[in-house]
């Protein structure tokens, strides 16, 4: 027998509509079953039996992010189907950096109303990122807050857990002049400096829904366009190639995340004319007058992973990750120096 309460009803939760939530999203979460899962949803606890084998010192990596203020224009456009995606990435993107493969993924959804089919929505997002991912959706939350939240609004936010043999962890401490930098290419602004995008475009339902025809599309479309997974291919590379360390460009940009993948005596030195910066960028500088330091020190101008690999490797590397189906550039180089970033 399913709980009902009346009263708490009254108070502005329906936990009916949470069943009915439930039920909804349990064909996209069916979806990223994976080996290992041993439970269902509606258990106190998401049940996952990793496989060690072949792994002689099994180390967990965990990651956790939220989507942001991007969420902001998914309200606007009543379009929730890829924030999710989001989420699982700025999850899965950081463990994969340190040569993990991601093994599974719980949300947390907090709202000001539940409406069954848009809580759905949201959750085949969740449920399409951890495909990509590799990993399984193995559980989450679903909190209805009236008085808190309005009620055409949400937070969205999660963790994942990874798995890496500790002999094979990236490790900065490798990285050596001399080493090429490859950088993978993003789908846009991705999840970061969406409270500069907001203020430059003073974001509203009309301003997202102009087309623009430098981007080919709407303000709107080409903003909300989720985050890049990079997990799949990073792990074919890391298994055939020698990678010494990798950086995933979130917020602060390169000036921020790039020396985090180099020893203190090293520094990068990024040539902007060896990659094509997207058009997206060219409108935000252009319309919000923002200097470029602070534009390469808050957004990912087209870069959205980047690997260290010996000057030896980089052609291997380019190749395997070509095959999967990534458009990898060499951007740049490690030299002498204190962690510092030159961009050029």
């Amino acid at each position: 027998m399913k709980s009902f309460s009346e009263s708490y009803r009254e108070a502005g939760v329906d936990v009916t509509a949470g069943y009915r939530a439930v039920e909804l999203m349990k064909t996209h979460v069916a979806r990223t079953a994976v080996p290992g899962v041993l439970s269902g949803l509606g258990g106190f606890g998401g049940l996952f039996e990793p496989n060690l084998s072949g792994i002689s010192h099994p180390v967990l990596v965990s990651g956790t992010d939220g989507v942001g203020t991007k969420l902001k224009l998914a309200f606007l456009m009543d379009k929730h189907d890829t924030v999710g995606i989001d989420c699982v990435a700025m999850c899965v993107n950081d463990i994969a950096c340190s040569g993990a493969q991601p093994l599974f993924f719980l949300d947390y959804l907090a709202l000001g109303k539940n409406v069954p089919e848009r809580v759905a929505r949201i959750v085949s997002g969740v449920a399409e990122g951890c495909v990509r991912a590799g990993c399984a959706l193995i559980g989450g939350e679903t909190a209805e807050m009236p008085g808190f939240y309005p009620e055409d609004e949400y937070d969205l936010a999660g963790f994942s857990v990874g798995l890496v043999d500790r002999a094979k962890m990236l490790d900065p401490k490798n990285v050596k002049k001399g080493d090429v930098i490859i950088g993978l290419t993003s789908s846009g602004v991705h999840s970061n400096g969406f409270s500069l995008v907001r203020k430059i475009f003073n974001v509203s339902d009309r301003t997202l829904s102009v087309y623009v025809a430098e981007l080919g599309r709407t303000l709107g479309e080409a903003l909300l366009e989720p985050t890049r997974i990079y997990v799949k291919p990073l792990l074919k590379c890391f298994s055939q190639c020698e990678v010494h360390a990798v950086c995933h460009i979130t917020g602060g940009g390169f000036y921020e995340n790039i020396p985090r993948m180099l020893p203190r005596e090293c520094a990068a030195d990024i040539h902007k004319s060896a990659f094509e910066i997207p058009p997206v960028f060219n409108v935000l500088q252009k319309t919000g007058g923002i200097p470029e330091r602070d534009m390469w020190g808050t957004f990912n101008m087209g870069l959205g992973m980047m690997l260290c690999v010996p000057a030896a490797q980089a052609d291997k590397a380019l190749k395997i990750l070509r095959g999967q189906g990534e458009c990898p550039v060499v951007v740049g180089e490690v030299t002498d120096g204190n962690g510092e970033v030159n961009i050029s």
